[in-house]
């Protein structure tokens, strides 16, 4: 799809109501916002169920849920019949940034591969649109790859900053021991690329032939490369979780080694231009020095 194409999708609140609408009857759920206690008990017990070891606490509680939600806040959720199977919540921003900050998504793994987090993903857009709002941004951890694409590729949100163990130690089933280093996405929620992708057409990112900057070794971990291009390529593990894991010292290898190509690369100025199936980021890292 061209972005002459792509303009053909007007945003506006109807328009993504419609494309919620449709995300909602492709992935088989019903989306709405939660309002009630019961369900957001429901909620805690979802993140606990995929973030925490057993005997740990969700990552969220009912009280916290209950006060964003009478804050006028995004608290949402995906029901398959009467069984919530994903849920996502944020809080606005300072009120002249017309912006939502989406703190956690999450969907029970027997609905992962529906685009369950997709559906949910375009009805808080829906509800920002409705609430005045320009965009939405969130952090993503940069070293898995299925939530590179999903994030850069699949809902077209721009990269804007990288934080080096934004939340500190949280030693999760997911995250493992290791830092919490996270990218910070801005999603533009009536820019035409944004619209276009949650229609289900995503404009393809343009091909960009970058010096590799760090690949995938013979032994599976990080490979840096000297290079002076201004187009450079960041390519990511395929599997950091079982790394993480299994061989823990790797993992921080390849975190560490992020932290110092793709992370150095955007507090120097430098910008995501995409990111590829191969499962690599091409930067632009503008002059340098």
């Amino acid at each position: 799809m061209s972005m002459t194409d792509a303009a053909a999708f007007r945003a506006s609140p109807e328009e993504a109501a419609d494309a919620a609408s449709a995300a909602a009857s492709r992935a088989g759920v019903e989306i709405r916002l939660l309002e009630d206690v019961g369900d957001f008990a429901r909620v805690a017990e979802l993140f606990q169920s995929i973030w925490t070891k057993q005997g740990e606490t969700s990552p969220v509680n009912v009280e916290t849920l209950r006060a964003l939600s009478k804050a006028g806040s995004y608290v949402g959720g995906a029901f398959e019949h009467d069984e919530l199977v994903g849920a996502c919540f944020g809080f606005f921003a300072a009120p002249d940034q017309r912006a939502l900050h989406s703190h956690i998504a999450g969907v029970s793994a027997r609905m992962r591969g529906r685009s369950v987090g997709f559906a949910l993903k375009v009805h808080q857009r829906a509800w920002a649109l409705e609430e005045g709002l320009d965009e939405i941004s969130w952090t993503f951890d940069p070293l898995i790859s299925r939530n590179a694409h999903f994030n850069l590729v699949k809902l077209a949100a721009t990269p804007t900053s990288y934080h080096r163990n934004f939340y500190g130690h949280m030693a999760d089933a997911l995250n493992g021991a290791d830092d919490t280093d996270r990218m910070l996405v801005t999603w533009y929620v009536r820019d035409p690329r944004v619209v276009a992708a949650c229609h289900g057409e995503p404009v393809p990112a343009s091909g960009h032939d970058g010096a590799a900057l760090l690949s995938v070794g013979d032994d599976l971990g990080p490979l840096r490369h000297r290079t002076d291009a201004r187009l450079v390529r960041v390519a990511l593990p395929r599997d950091i979780e079982s790394l993480r894991l299994a061989e823990p010292a790797r993992a921080t290898a390849w975190r560490l080694a992020l932290r110092e190509t793709l992370g150095s690369a955007l507090e120097g100025g430098g910008r995501v231009l995409s990111f590829d199936r191969s499962g690599a980021y091409t930067i632009d890292r503008g002059e340098q020095g």
